[in-house]
């Protein structure tokens, strides 16, 4: 794994990108950058172990489906986070050559990513980081998927097994849709903040 590779090969594709010793030391910039916007979250274990909605919430409207605005449903709250200034999320995989693979089995989290926002933060763990484009499509499927299907108490074979995706039909099944970042969406600003830490699956 080299992250040298990746934050050159991710700033050639048009996005910033940030990096950082640990968790706390990003939470700390994030906390600074981000200031009086309406901020959505995309269901992250990154973001959650960060207690990012903790610290935002103080001086942002932060609207996060972990965390249902009173009165509202997942999908209610959910469908807000797409209309924030702001969006947050991670990814499955981040490849050295700059690509990043995110499954997803609802949509919010890969839909509010790609549009509608002035900006959106890629929050990414030195674990993610694989060396190629294949590597990271076989770590989204084989490994962050499993886990975080099991994370949720679902019944696929891959969480109930915890060793690969079988390309089940399960009414549970989270990897109903993939998603490769190629390079950075137009017309919206995209950072990607590298944590030299195990962050998430």
């Amino acid at each position: 794994m080299e992250l040298k590779k990746a934050i050159n090969a991710l700033k050639s594709k048009g996005y910033e990108v940030s990096c950082f010793e640990t968790a706390e030391e990003a939470k700390l910039y994030i906390d600074c950058k981000v200031d009086g916007r309406t901020v959505g979250f995309g269901d992250s274990v990154t973001l959650g172990s960060m207690k990012l909605y903790d610290v935002l919430s103080s001086h942002n409207k932060v609207i996060d489906p972990i965390h249902c605005v009173p009165g509202m449903d997942f999908w209610s709250t959910a469908k807000q986070c797409l209309t924030t200034d702001i969006f947050f999320t991670s990814v499955n995989a981040l490849a050295e050559t700059g690509e990043m693979v995110n499954i997803d089995g609802t949509g919010n989290r890969v839909a509010g990513s790609l549009f509608g926002h002035e900006k959106v933060y890629f929050i990414v763990g030195a674990n993610k980081v694989v060396s190629t484009l294949d590597d990271a499509i076989w770590r989204a499927q084989n490994v962050a998927a499993p886990r975080n299907a099991a994370r949720h108490g679902f019944q696929t074979p891959c969480a109930i097994r915890q060793d690969h995706c079988y390309d089940c039909k399960s009414p549970d099944r989270i990897c109903c849709g993939q998603m490769i970042y190629y390079q950075k969406m137009r017309f919206i600003e995209m950072e990607v903040v590298l944590i030299k830490e195990t962050l998430g699956f």
